[in-house]
């Protein structure tokens, strides 16, 4: 599979889809500081790993494809449950990414300053996740 960005789909996500995104995401992230205040940041700092956008991003995925497909008189829907199902693998590889991020983070933290931590944190994470995508059969 060949990954690779498509902008002129921009132009076809209406407004609201944007909303929902923004507004599902923020309200997760809201949830999760809720959570750290009443539990501490340890407790809290695990919600807040949770991808914040996926869950409107994966409803609005099927919701396209499931378009897509009626203007082209199609009645079947299982391209969206599978095009969601592709993003929520994705979803999941990108975390596993994150766990290395954070490994590296919290050992190497105490050991260099923060921006160099911060720099390898990101390329720890961006290898381990094309890592994780190369070999994921």
């Amino acid at each position: 599979m060949q990954i690779k960005a498509n902008f002129s789909e921009l132009k076809r996500t209406a407004w609201s889809d944007f909303a929902v995104r923004f507004c599902l995401g923020g309200a997760i992230t809201v949830w999760a500081g809720l959570i750290a205040k009443r539990f501490g940041p340890s407790i809290g700092g695990l919600f807040l790993a949770f991808p914040a956008i996926f869950p409107a991003s994966a409803t609005l995925i099927e919701k396209h494809e499931k378009r897509k497909k009626l203007r082209a008189g199609i009645q079947n829907t299982r391209r969206g449950r599978q095009a969601a199902a592709l993003d929520a693998r994705g979803a999941a590889l990108g975390s596993a990414g994150l766990v290395c991020f954070a490994i590296l983070l919290w050992k190497a933290l105490a050991l260099l300053n923060a921006a160099l931590t911060l720099i390898l944190g990101l390329a720890m994470w961006l290898g381990a996740s094309v890592l994780i995508w190369r070999f994921r059969k």
